[in-house]
């Protein structure tokens, strides 16, 4: 997910080099707008939060349920970018 909006951000023009500044830019350029649903900030945030619990929490912090929800979440933000991207 998180490359796919950074993707969508280079398309607007502007990169950023940080995860933070890489979600809060997408609020800005795409949710605040209204070019895409609040759900999908909130699957980016949720996704980062899942990975920093999964990359540097405790042993077995994210259950295959989370997992699974991540991929589900990922899928549907990918088609999205698909879309505003014109990317078949």
């Amino acid at each position: 997910m998180f490359y796919v909006a950074e993707a969508l951000l280079i398309g607007k023009g502007v990169s950023f080099s940080r995860h933070s500044a890489i979600s809060s830019a997408f609020g800005k350029y795409f949710v605040k707008t209204g070019i895409v649903s609040s759900k999908f900030h909130q699957y980016l945030i949720k996704g980062m939060e899942v990975r920093h619990a999964g990359d540097y929490g405790k042993a077995r912090s994210v259950n295959s349920e989370t997992a699974k929800e991540q991929i589900v979440n990922a899928e549907e933000f990918l088609n999205m970018g698909k879309q505003l991207l014109q990317v078949s």
